[in-house]
C-alpha cells in the first residue's frame, strides 16, 4: 500500500514555509499547518510566533496523525492515497472524503470507513485519482478567491495528479536470499488485507471539524 514518506514529500513542497497572507482564510500558516490546526494539535491556543517556529518533524507528525491516518490513505494504492492525502491537506479531511466518496459512488458522509474503502479498492486506483482530481478542480472554480489563488491551486493539483500516476520508485533494499531448496523465484507474500475496519458512522478525529478550520469559510483551501 501507499508510502506516507513519499506522499509527505510530494505534498509539503506545495505548502512552503511561514506565510500570513491577508487573503488566505487559514491565517498564519507554516509548512501548510494553520494556526487553528496547530492549536488543536497542542491542545491550547498558539501564537503567530509559535506557528512561525513550527518544526518539520512536528508538522510531519500532524500530517500523519490528523490527515493521512484519518483518511486511511495507508489502506489505499498509491494513486488514490496521494490524491486523497493532498486533498485532505488542501481542503480538510471531510471534504477530501466527500470528493473520494462521490468519485467511487458511495454515500458522501465525509467519513472514510469500510464501505468507502471497499469501493475504492474495487476500482482502478488511477481512475480514482483522476476522478477526485476532476472534482477538486471544479470545486476550486466555484470559490470566491479563485481569482487570487486559482492558478497556484491548479498547478498544485496537476503536479499531484502527475505524481499519483507515476510508478513507485525502485526500492533500495536488497532482496533477501532464497530459502534452502528454493530457486529464488518464490511467490510474493499473501496480501493480508487492510487493518480492522471502523464503521462508516464513526466520526474520525477531524482536525478541521466539522468541515474546515474555524477560520476558513466555505471549505476553501488553506494554502
Amino acid at each position: 500500500m501507499a508510502d506516507f514518506d513519499r506522499a509527505m514529500e510530494a505534498v509539503v513542497k506545495w505548502e512552503g514555509g511561514f506565510v500570513n497572507h491577508p487573503d488566505d482564510p487559514g491565517g498564519a500558516t507554516n509548512l501548510g499547518i494553520t494556526r487553528n490546526t496547530l492549536s488543536g494539535w497542542r491542545g491550547r491556543p498558539v501564537s503567530v510566533e509559535e506557528v512561525r517556529d513550527l518544526t518539520y518533524e512536528e508538522a510531519k507528525a500532524i500530517y500523519r496523525t490528523l490527515y493521512w491516518d484519518v483518511c486511511r490513505c495507508g489502506e489505499m494504492e498509491w494513486p488514490a492515497a496521494l490524491m486523497v492525502f493532498d486533498a485532505s491537506v488542501n481542503h480538510g479531511v471531510r471534504q477530501a472524503a466527500r470528493f473520494l466518496q462521490r468519485a467511487v459512488g458511495v454515500t458522501a458522509d465525509g467519513i472514510i470507513g469500510p464501505i468507502t474503502l471497499g469501493a475504492v479498492q474495487a476500482v482502478d486506483a488511477k481512475t480514482v485519482a483522476e476522478a477526485v482530481a476532476a472534482r477538486r478542480m471544479a470545486f476550486y472554480g466555484e470559490l470566491a478567491t479563485f481569482g487570487v489563488f486559482g492558478f497556484g491551486w491548479a498547478r498544485r493539483l496537476m503536479n499531484i495528479l502527475r505524481l499519483s500516476l507515476e510508478p513507485a520508485p525502485p526500492s533500495d533494499k536488497p532482496a533477501p536470499p532464497p530459502e534452502d531448496g528454493e530457486d529464488g523465484d518464490a511467490p510474493p507474500a499473501a496480501d493480508t488485507g487492510t487493518s480492522e475496519s471502523k464503521p462508516d458512522t464513526e466520526a474520525p478525529a477531524d482536525p478541521d471539524a466539522p468541515d474546515t478550520p474555524a477560520d476558513a469559510p466555505a471549505e476553501e483551501p488553506t494554502s
